[in-house]
């Protein structure tokens, strides 16, 4: 609890800090500056993590097509083995009627 309370009055000091350094204007100046360098680290970061995201998914894109075009490789594979296997079934009992 003791920690908390420093906590709240060290924002509060900071507040009122920035109030007063604001009011003069190299103090003006100086938060005009910070805010603005501020924007720019918050602007990279933003596009570093939607560029970051695009490639995921662009990942993400490429695996679902390969799992899909896996998928119908094995269907394929499916439908000729189950084909082989009638055929063989097939086989001797045309051999068997001759």
């Amino acid at each position: 609890m003791k920690n908390a309370l420093w906590f709240v009055l060290g924002v509060a000091g900071g507040f009122v800090a920035a109030h007063v350094v604001n009011k003069d204007p190299r103090g003006h100046e100086l938060l005009a500056e910070i805010d603005g360098r501020i924007s720019e680290f918050t602007d990279r970061i933003g596009d570093a993590y939607r560029a970051q995201e695009a490639r995921i998914e662009g990942l993400a894109a490429d695996v679902k097509d390969v799992a899909a075009d896996a998928l119908d490789a094995a269907k394929g594979a499916a439908a000729d083995a189950v084909e082989a296997a009638r055929d063989a079934v097939a086989a001797p009992a045309a051999d068997r009627s001759h």
